[in-house]
């Protein structure tokens, strides 16, 4: 479905553009694949990665997407738009709240607004487990978004754009994961250890990709997608990375939790179980005359998807493979 169609992604310069960019070239032909974001030195080094010469569809476009006239003039003949920019990093988000608002929030109603003005097809906008019963501003930004981008769904009007989210867990080796940290602390001969109780959910980058491009031909609009994932506790990720390296327990940090959910038990009553997947149905009264509702599942009234009750448990050597990937 991506042959021949404009294909732009916000934030493609980040770790999750970037593999797009390199799975879409390699499996697809785009007419065009936008790479949108502000920063300019990682802009050239993907394009002496993917020189014009051999791929005549990229494009690369400086802008940020608090700025609605320059989104106007990127989205313009766009046929689908994967929003992958934000700011992610918690504790810069504790510090600068509102710079979070202005790119996560404002960034996505911006998005919104630009995509149907613009007649985009399809959108999908990624989330983050922390967006689920958030305890830190970064994840409060995100559930804004998400919400944002599934409501978009209604006031579209006579126009045919549809919005769709995707939310996952921890991705392994993406900037800003604990696994690079761990690797890098490896060298001092000891890992630091917030609980070791803690849990968490992981996802491959590939995975990632993979399923985010496959939900472009799922999606109706409206949907959350959740994919199914394993969950790994924290001392098993530590022997996985340096289990010669001495452990030191500092605490759990601001604004974190013991365990991720994805999917809170609030929104069992609207989740469908499929076989590599989850979908949070959103609450729009037309939406059941757009789904197929022939594969549907629903989930018990007391689900949660948590990563500490999670049965599917991510082994040590499996991690290793993983990480030894990368």
């Amino acid at each position: 479905m991506f042959n021949d169609k404009s294909i732009l992604i916000t934030g493609g310069t980040g770790s999750f553009g970037r593999k797009c960019t390199d799975v879409i070239l390699n499996r697809y032909k785009p007419r065009r694949l936008v790479i949108f974001s502000r920063d300019e030195l990682k802009q050239f080094e993907m394009a002496q990665q993917y020189p014009m010469a051999k791929y005549d569809c990229i494009r690369f476009f400086i802008g940020d997407v608090r700025d609605k006239e320059r989104l106007y003039r990127a989205f313009h003949g766009i046929d689908y738009v994967i929003h992958a920019a934000a700011l992610k990093q918690v504790p810069a988000a504790e510090y600068n709240p509102f710079e979070a608002v202005k790119t996560n929030v404002i960034g996505a109603q911006n998005v919104i607004n630009v995509s149907i003005d613009q007649g985009v097809s399809k959108v999908i906008a990624l989330s983050t487990d922390k967006a689920a019963n958030p305890i830190n501003l970064y994840g409060a930004t995100k559930l804004c978004s998400d919400k944002l981008f599934i409501a978009g769904n209604r006031y579209v009007g006579h126009e045919d754009t549809i919005f769709s989210v995707v939310r996952y867990g921890n991705v392994i080796g993406s900037r800003g994961s604990v696994i690079p940290f761990f690797q890098k602390c490896k060298q001092e001969g000891c890992l630091p250890i917030t609980d070791p109780r803690m849990t968490r959910f992981w996802i491959t980058l590939e995975h990632g990709v993979n399923f985010v491009l496959k939900c472009f031909e799922r999606m109706v609009g409206g949907e959350l997608f959740v994919p199914k994932l394993p969950s790994m506790n924290i001392m098993d990720l530590a022997l996985a990375i340096a289990p010669e390296c001495r452990i030191e327990i500092v605490g759990i940090r601001p604004g974190e939790k013991l365990h991720e959910v994805i999917i809170p038990k609030d929104d069992a009553r609207r989740t469908l179980e499929f076989n590599d997947y989850y979908l949070v149905q959103p609450d729009f009264r037309f939406w059941q005359q757009r789904y197929n509702n022939d594969w549907k599942k629903p989930v018990p009234e007391d689900f949660e998807y948590e990563s500490g009750t999670n049965p599917w448990r991510l082994k040590i050597d499996e991690m290793r493979e993983m990480i030894a990937s990368l």
